[in-house]
């Protein structure tokens, strides 16, 4: 070997090991150690990364709870409070517990219920299709029924009916993650409280067109009459803007709403079939001092 390539050799090495020395003491000076119980966190967590708790990721969820001076304001959805409480044990804090939430779709305009005025024959995405007009009905409020919702679920916790065209929400599968409440475009889909035995009930419409416009839209509309705000006694319902609004957390469930919604507009959901008679006697148990 000649003398040029020896000492081209030697230099090389000497470079590369000195690279090597200044490279070790800058990771050294910088390095950032991560708390360990953030992999003991992540490992807890469903691994859904939904996004449900409001972060990128489950292992963002759980950097955040492991620096959060308290878990308050921080919960996910997916694993709920069994979750929530191995992760306060694993960092010693305290977790306050949620009821469990479900996702509705505040609509009743199928098929059945609102006339096409129109076809649409684009994309088959509500985010496109709202982009170009209010809607294939007379109501501009309502569904588009082309599924972003559906698409959106990683539970497969939503299908379209084949016979209504509207999204239906198995709240069996049903983890609240709010992927399909961030999808919608007419911002249909609401979280609501799960409710004791899956009971609940809820005003299914948006429309806030006045009484005549809306019926005219579509049959199972809020007309905004009043009729459910003035028989209710726990003040759970209020009318704004011609529609009506049921507060979960006032809602005792009496369904006296129910029978006085003359559109039908007003849902009510897991509750046994019951006479008029026995219905009658059970409003009276709500409203007796």
């Amino acid at each position: 070997m000649t003398p040029i390539f020896i000492f081209t050799v030697v230099i090389l090495s000497a470079l590369g090991v000195f690279f090597a020395v200044v490279l070790y003491f800058v990771a050294q000076k910088f390095k950032v150690i991560e708390d360990p119980r953030i992999d003991d966190v992540t490992a807890v967590l469903p691994g859904a990364n939904c996004g449900g708790c409001g972060f990128a990721g489950c292992r963002a969820f759980a950097e955040k709870c492991v620096a959060a001076d308290s878990l308050d304001g921080l919960f996910c959805p997916v694993g709920g409070n069994t979750v929530m409480g191995v992760t306060a044990q694993i960092l010693g804090k305290t977790a306050p517990e949620k009821a469990p939430m479900v996702a509705v779709l505040r609509c009743g305009g199928a098929k059945d219920k609102r006339e096409l005025t129109n076809r649409y024959d684009g994309l088959a995405s509500c985010a496109v299709a709202a982009t170009l007009y209010d809607g294939n009905t007379a109501c501009r409020y309502g569904c588009l029924m082309l599924g972003d919702c559906v698409h959106a679920c990683a539970f497969d916790a939503l299908q379209i009916d084949s016979e209504s065209g509207m999204p239906i929400v198995d709240d069996t599968k049903c983890t609240a993650c709010r992927a399909c409440v961030r999808s919608c475009p007419k911002s249909l889909v609401e979280l609501r409280n799960m409710g004791p035995k899956r009971r609940r009930v809820y005003v299914s419409c948006q429309n806030k067109e006045k009484g005549a416009t809306a019926r005219k839209a579509c049959k199972a509309t809020c007309i905004g009459c009043g009729k459910c705000v003035k028989v209710c006694t726990f003040e759970a319902i209020t009318l704004e803007n011609n529609l009506a609004y049921i507060n979960d957390q006032k809602c005792k469930l009496c369904r006296k709403c129910v029978g006085e919604c003359p559109t039908g507009s007003i849902i009510e959901v897991h509750f046994p079939e019951r006479k008029e008679a026995s219905l009658q006697v059970e409003q009276n148990l709500f409203t007796t001092p």
